[in-house]
């Protein structure tokens, strides 16, 4: 198995962040050709989400997210930022991992689909993900 960690930095801002650049760099780095790709986000405050980017949807699953979550005093875990709790319940709707077919060297995703890190956790400004590719 090849496996690397890629730095994000979100900042202090919710953020929808595509990774399907870094995913191709690293497939192309490696020896992929058939096989699976694992995605994974070692964070209790952040998930991977597989969607359109650039055409609203980033935005729109951010504002979903805000009401679904939303960042106020309703939360029982409460250190951080006010409403950060939210950030912790956000990996049980939005998985912290995601795992894609790899044909020929890259990933089989839809024509409009991208892999994406979401993070609405505004305490922590880089995050770590894995990228993993098992050969088949």
């Amino acid at each position: 198995m090849e496996s690397t960690v890629v730095e994000i930095r979100t900042g202090d801002r919710e953020a929808v962040v595509d990774l399907t650049g870094h995913i191709a760099e690293f497939l192309r780095a490696g020896s992929a050709r058939d096989g699976l790709l694992h995605v994974w986000v070692p964070h209790a405050t952040a998930g991977l989400a597989v969607i359109e980017t650039g055409a609203g949807s980033d935005p729109d699953l951010l504002s979903a997210l805000r009401d679904l979550l939303p960042a106020d005093d309703r939360w029982r875990h409460r250190h951080g930022s006010p409403g950060h709790g939210r950030d912790h319940v956000l990996p049980a709707l939005v998985a912290p991992f995601v795992t894609v077919p790899v044909l020929g060297g890259r990933p089989a995703l839809g024509t409009w689909q991208s892999v994406c890190l979401v993070d609405t956790n505004m305490d922590n400004p880089v995050r770590s993900v894995r990228l993993s590719f098992l050969a088949g």
